[in-house]
């Protein structure tokens, strides 16, 4: 049986589809997930189009599009351990669907401008900080711990399968509707996502609050716990790096595309397809590689061959033959990445004690998304200093250096994920070691 045909099997035959609140949660990922493939495309076109940015410009929303990760990440951890996790996610996607309507009205009435797309990218970046927190946190409580990997995996898979078509459908509005008005689209999804996340049956309590706990030690014992355990600092910093170079090269894409390619956004849109499409066929390979050669070994090589296809695909991004090669390299960039991302959302998911799962995706979340502004502000910098292609040459070659962390770990030779601490939340105090969780063993 090949690897892919075993990836599809392991998909489709899942008690998870008997799951009716895990398919409500599944379909609600979907609905957000549908509609942010269309402002992939859009947001961005609508600065370098009808709002003609410069390269700077354009890269300064992608700035701001991350920006919340890097400033109320850490607390946002705190809070989110302290609230009902599903009533955030339907608040933070009622919201963002009402910061994204604001711009085609803006739009429609000629008013739209560019602090405008920077507000609305920063406040949807807001309410993502809350609903991503919460979406990790939440999952756990949901699903069983065997089930963990399995859920993480159809999760990731549907979002290819969303996103396969999404981008490439954005181009299309886009060029048929303009920009702004495909904005529309993302604002439903989201709609959708609230909805079917209101419909879960389970149960969720509200977690207990230490009638000694302050914002301040809890954002502590969450950065403590996540770089005190050995595998969970490994797994931050290489996602830190990997994001950060990535984000270089990402805020000039649409640049080159667009601006100086003078390429359809149809054509722009069929990058984030590639990409899509190489992670919903990485996904679907993800158990069966990690189960054949080691969780640690595919994680390292799926790290360094992702970042040499994408050294690879960037000279040929040309207004010719040569982007159809581009756009299948950045494709198989994905399928080689998903490897590593599918596995360090499961380890971390496992080792961490329920009480602490908020703090510690809150902890993740601003390293790893937190340093993407720090990239795309490094990317417009540069983009209009030193040239568009020279920065994401920058980007793609910093991304090589991204599996030091993972190499030099013992996630190297990690064979199968982590046993589940399984605390109870009086167990949980900061600064303390299997007990609390510090000294946890991987």
């Amino acid at each position: 049986m090949s690897l892919l045909s075993s990836g599809l099997g392991r998909y489709a035959s899942s008690g998870l589809f008997l799951h009716a609140d895990f398919r409500r949660f599944w379909a609600a990922d979907a609905a957000s997930q549908t509609g942010a493939a269309v402002t992939l495309v859009a947001l961005p076109l609508i600065a370098i189009g009808p709002l003609h940015a410069t390269p700077f410009e354009a890269g300064l929303l992608v700035v701001f599009e991350y920006l919340a990760f890097l400033v109320i990440g850490l607390p946002a951890g705190a809070w989110v351990d302290r609230m009902r996790r599903r009533r955030v996610m339907v608040v933070g996607s009622v919201c963002r669907a009402a910061l994204l309507g604001s711009v085609p009205v803006a739009y429609g009435l000629d008013v739209l401008t560019l602090p405008q797309l920077y507000g609305v990218a920063f406040g949807v970046s807001v309410c993502t900080v809350f609903f991503d927190v919460a979406h990790q946190s939440y999952l756990p409580q949901l699903v069983d711990d065997a089930e963990l990997m399995e859920a993480n995996v159809k999760l990731e898979a549907s979002r290819s399968i969303v996103q396969v078509g999404g981008p490439g459908a954005g181009g299309a509005l886009v060029g048929a509707l303009s920009a702004p008005v495909a904005v529309v689209v993302d604002a439903v999804g989201f709609v959708g996502s609230a909805l079917f996340l209101s419909r879960i049956r389970r149960a969720e309590a509200k977690p207990p609050v230490r009638a000694d706990a302050s914002l301040r030690a809890e954002i502590g014992e969450g950065l403590r716990f996540v770089f005190g355990h050995p595998l969970l600092r490994a797994l931050t910093l290489t996602g830190a790096i990997s994001n950060m170079c990535g984000t270089i090269g990402a805020s000039m894409l649409l640049v080159l595309l667009n601006g100086q390619l003078g390429l359809s956004p149809f054509l722009c849109g069929l990058v984030f397809t590639a990409e899509a499409a190489g992670g919903l066929l990485g996904s679907l390979l993800t158990v069966r590689i990690a189960d054949r050669v080691g969780r640690g070994r595919a994680m390292c090589a799926s790290v360094i061959t992702s970042g040499v296809l994408w050294m690879l695909a960037l000279p040929m991004y040309r207004a010719d033959w040569r982007f159809a090669v581009a756009v299948v390299l950045q494709g198989l960039g994905w399928i080689c990445f998903m490897t590593f991302k599918i596995n360090s959302v499961s380890i971390r998911q496992q080792v961490c004690p329920k009480p602490l799962l908020g703090r510690m995706t809150a902890t993740n979340r601003f390293v790893v998304w937190g340093s993407m502004p720090v990239g795309a502000l490094i990317g417009s910098v540069l983009g209009q200093s030193i040239g568009v292609r020279q920065a994401m040459w920058v980007g793609v070659l910093g991304e090589l250096l991204a599996v030091l962390p993972v190499f030099l770990s013992p996630l190297r030779t990690l064979r199968e994920l982590p046993g589940s601490p399984d605390l109870p939340s009086s167990d949980v105090e900061p600064g303390t070691g299997r007990n609390g969780v510090l000294d946890a063993a991987p």
